[in-house]
């Protein structure tokens, strides 16, 4: 899983069909801290995540295996709203 900060949206008017209706969303991985990790990344969004939440996000196959999204060409999908995080030095 990925711990990520949603930072924009991305729109694509033409797109597999598998995709219409489906809400992409730009996020920037980030370490437990909130400091800024890796490249950027577009998921589709399962949880109707908003702008400057913190997600959950799981790649490659995992993604496919979110609701709804079986054999939809995914790559990346957001699959829960963080609501806070904890680390112990």
């Amino acid at each position: 899983m990925i711990l990520a900060k949603v930072v924009g949206t991305v729109v694509a008017t033409r797109k597999d069909d598998r995709l219409v209706s489906s809400k992409l969303l730009l996020a920037q991985p980030i370490d437990p801290r909130g400091k800024v990790q890796g490249n950027h990344l577009v998921a589709i969004d399962t949880v109707d995540a908003g702008f400057g939440e913190t997600v959950l996000i799981v790649s490659g196959s995992s993604a496919r295996m979110a609701e709804g999204l079986k054999d939809v060409p995914v790559d990346a999908a957001i699959v829960g709203i963080v609501d806070s995080v904890n680390v112990d030095d």
